[in-house]
């Protein structure tokens, strides 16, 4: 059995809570990533992705200068670095999401995508779920029918 720990990616790009806004979205740039882990030390206190620099910062009219503490994620669904990869693919699957901290002690181990699990061609159909899921409603095609 595969786990969560074999796969996960474990070199992070994170923030702290002295971070602003606009080092996030320069650091998402740098990377060509949209979320962030917010860590105090290892500690993960919540995630930023680039949605929400735009919904709740830069769309509340929040200068780059505002504390990322302003956008983050408080409650942020995580796993455990033991948990199968089957588990973790239903858990995104289930609750359509993209990406799961992965976290041992509240402390911050690494990060599992949906990408990872595809790429792996690991529970490839739970990932299309998850991302099919995910989509925005506004980018699907109208169905019609005759």
């Amino acid at each position: 059995m595969r786990k969560v720990s074999d796969i996960m990616s474990k070199d992070c790009v994170t923030v702290t809570p002295q971070d602003n806004i606009y080092e996030c979205a320069v650091l998402m740039k740098k990377h060509d990533i949209g979320f962030l882990p917010v860590v105090d030390g290892k500690k993960l206190i919540g995630v930023v992705t680039d949605r929400d620099l735009v919904v709740r910062g830069y769309a509340e009219k929040h200068p780059g200068s505002e504390s990322v503490m302003t956008v983050l994620t408080k409650e942020v669904e995580t796993i455990s670095p033991n948990l199968s990869v089957d588990e973790a693919g239903s858990i995104m699957a289930s609750r359509q999401i993209r990406r799961l901290p992965v976290v041992e002690g509240g402390e911050l181990l690494g990060v599992i995508s949906i990408g990872d699990l595809a790429m792996r061609e690991i529970f490839v159909n739970e990932a299309g779920e998850a991302l099919s899921g995910i989509s925005e409603q506004e980018h699907r095609e109208p169905s019609y029918t005759h």
